[in-house]
């Protein structure tokens, strides 16, 4: 039994054009498409005067151990599947020949877990999209968890057995309290 799954996927991004003083255009995450080879990466699919959309190789890995998170996330009003989007710093790295434009952004990470977005939503520096999640994907990622999930079990925490005396104002300090009980202070010293 494999403790974790690697599902090949291409994210569909999109430049959408805005008439705006301040910004000219916005980077989105629109779809998802299966089974796509890992080789390709900003691969343009189409473009119009107000969008062009690309694709991007990506995985989305499914571990084991967050399979709580995932079963929250198909038991929701909409299953989806979450994209971080990551600044570039070099962006004519990750450009291939097809764009031939800068790329501001990099797909940083696909993932099917709400509390992981949550995790990248707080951090403020990543861009999170939620993308409604596909039925084949969605069928994966049931089977996922009916083979690896476990309930944990409830555990109540018992206290902890502590003999603390209750100190009161206007009593000697504590540490005075103590060396005398063990004989380190005598009564001449504590006079003078």
């Amino acid at each position: 039994m494999k403790r974790s799954k690697t599902i090949p996927i291409g994210v569909i991004m999109a430049k959408e054009v805005f008439d705006n003083p301040w910004v000219d255009h916005i980077w989105k995450a629109n779809g998802i498409a299966l089974e796509f080879p890992s080789e390709i990466c900003w691969k343009k699919l189409s473009s119009s005067e107000k969008s062009t959309h690309y694709i991007v190789s990506s995985e989305l890995q499914l571990f084991r151990g967050e399979t709580e998170s995932y079963l929250s996330n198909i038991n929701d009003k909409e299953p989806s599947i979450y994209v971080i989007l990551r600044e570039n710093d070099d962006s004519d790295d990750d450009a291939s020949e097809e764009t031939s434009e800068d790329v501001p952004l990099e797909v940083h990470l696909v993932t099917a877990s709400p509390f992981e977005a949550q995790d990248y939503l707080d951090t403020g520096e990543d861009i999170v999209e939620r993308i409604p999640l596909p039925d084949v994907l969605l069928d994966q990622i049931t089977a996922f968890i009916a083979e690896h999930h476990q309930e944990e079990k409830f555990r109540k925490r018992k206290r902890d057995k502590l003999d603390v005396q209750e100190h009161k104002f206007g009593q000697e300090p504590i540490f005075e309290t103590k060396q005398r009980m063990s004989g380190s202070i005598n009564n001449d010293d504590k006079k003078s």
